[in-house]
């Protein structure tokens, strides 16, 4: 099955995910192009075996149960990056910060707070991922996909209704596999790279970098800061088995342990605390695969 393709059985997902929980996925895919995303998406159609994508896995928490069917994993097999002029096509599982990269050695600019941003261009156009004062609706001009039937299309950024933290592409059914860019000017290199560096020095000092996150846990309600209600409630440091909120920045939950339950037996309470303390709902940024 799925012969020609790089594929892993069994495939411990926790290896896959920058939380470092999850059990096995069935399958898990690595395809290096458009082409060969489309090809096993055609084969799984063919079989009857249900599909799910996933980039770097760094805003993704997987359940302790797996994943059934197969996983296409976006990741550093797609990664090449072109430049032209002031525009640059990025495969959908080059690293932001290696897309920001690339801009900068080119002069390119208004690609810095993509370098703070630590998931892939593909994941960051599906989600409208931003930081920094920057998000990725102000740079993504368009992107190549390919459809539930095997079909590679390409979209202007104009349809793909960019809002927070939103895009229509799950809508569309689009597996992600290039991301156009265009700067918003040129500048000296050495000025772009002082401004990323600033953007990652600021990244180190406030959040939690040396333990298993999947980054900021919730999406900012409006009119607040997940973060400081989490904190109002007095929740840093407070654990559930080996997950914990983070104590150098609430917004992160980080894992300590093997359990993808504590960590959403976590999400639930901070929630409901939340709630009940401030009258704010939390909503989670970060995306729940899998099965108990």
């Amino acid at each position: 099955m799925f012969e020609g393709y790089q594929v892993i059985p069994d495939a411990e997902m926790r290896s896959y995910t920058t939380l470092k929980l999850g059990g096995k996925a069935d399958w898990l895919a690595m395809p290096g192009s458009s082409e060969e995303t489309a090809g096993l998406l055609r084969e799984a159609r063919e079989r009857g075996i249900p599909v799910t994508v996933i980039g770097h896995g760094s805003n993704l928490l997987v359940k302790d149960g797996g994943i059934r069917g197969l996983v296409i994993r976006i990741g550093k097999d797609m990664n090449r990056i072109e430049t032209r002029g002031k525009e640059i096509t990025a495969q959908a599982g080059a690293m932001m910060g290696a897309v920001a990269s690339a801009a900068a050695e080119h002069g390119i600019a208004g690609l810095e707070f993509m370098s703070g941003i630590p998931g892939t261009a593909g994941g960051g156009a599906v989600m409208n991922a931003g930081a920094y004062g920057g998000e990725m609706s102000q740079v993504v001009t368009g992107i190549t996909g390919v459809t539930e039937d095997g079909e590679i299309v390409t979209v202007d950024a104009e349809e793909l209704d960019f809002g927070y933290r939103h895009s229509k592409i799950p809508d569309m059914g689009l597996i992600v596999t290039e991301v156009r860019f265009r700067g918003t000017g040129e500048d000296d290199p050495a000025e772009i790279r002082a401004r990323m560096t600033e953007i990652n020095r600021r990244r180190a000092e406030k959040q939690p970098l040396d333990v298993p996150s999947a980054g900021s846990t919730f999406k900012r309600p409006e009119g607040a800061y997940a973060a400081a209600l989490i904190d109002e409630c007095g929740l840093k440091g407070y654990a559930v088995g080996g997950a914990m909120v983070s104590p150098k920045h609430a917004g992160f939950l980080v894992n300590t342990g093997e359990s993808a339950k504590d960590f959403l037996d976590l999400v639930r309470y901070v929630q409901r605390i939340v709630k009940e303390r401030t009258g704010y709902d939390l909503e989670t940024e970060i995306r729940i695969l899998g099965e108990e």
